[in-house]
C-alpha cells in the first residue's frame, strides 16, 4: 500500500497496539487535534455530513505540493476528533498527488473493526473522500492516481 510517511506511521503505530490499547490511541490522537488557525473560522468551514457528529474541513491546495488541512471537531466526540487528527498527522503538509493515492480504505489497517462501529468507520472513509474531492476540484490538472495505487 502506498502511504505518504507520515501516514503510514500512524497506521504502524496501531499495528503495534492490540485490543483496548489501540482505542486509547485513537483518544490520544483525538486529545492531539491540533486547532483550526485564528484566521480560519469554523463556518468556512466545509461540514461532513456522514460523520456521526459534526467534523469541519478545511482543504488548502494553493500549494499543491505542500497541502495544508485544518478540521474542526467536537472535544465531546473522541472518535470523530481521533479520525480527524490521524488524516490531520498523516497528510498534513503532504504532496496533493501523495494524498490521492491513499487507498479510500487505508483506515482499515488500523485494526479498529473490532472495536468500532462500521458506521463510525465509514466517517472515515467520508472525510478521505471529501479531501481527495476537494483537492481534484481545486488541482483539475491533477489526475486520478492510477486503480492499482487506490
Amino acid at each position: 500500500m502506498s502511504l505518504p510517511a507520515p501516514l503510514a506511521e500512524v497506521v504502524s503505530d496501531f499495528a503495534e497496539v492490540q485490543g483496548q490499547d489501540k482505542l486509547q490511541l485513537l483518544l490520544e490522537f483525538a486529545n492531539e487535534l491540533p486547532p483550526i488557525p485564528a484566521d480560519l473560522q469554523e463556518a468556512a468551514m466545509e461540514p461532513v455530513p456522514e460523520c456521526q457528529t459534526p467534523l469541519f474541513l478545511h482543504v488548502d491546495a494553493s500549494n499543491p505540493q505542500r497541502v495544508r488541512l485544518h478540521f474542526s471537531a467536537p472535544a465531546e466526540s473522541p472518535t470523530t476528533r481521533g479520525f480527524a487528527s490521524i488524516l490531520a498527522t498523516g497528510l498534513d503538509e503532504q504532496p496533493a498527488a501523495d494524498i490521492l493515492a491513499v487507498p479510500d480504505d487505508f483506515y482499515a489497517d488500523l485494526g479498529l473493526a473490532a472495536l468500532i462501529s462500521p458506521l463510525r468507520l465509514r466517517g472515515m472513509s467520508a472525510i478521505l473522500a471529501r479531501i481527495k474531492r476537494h483537492l481534484r476540484e481545486s488541482n483539475g490538472a491533477l489526475a486520478d492516481p492510477p486503480a492499482s495505487r487506490r
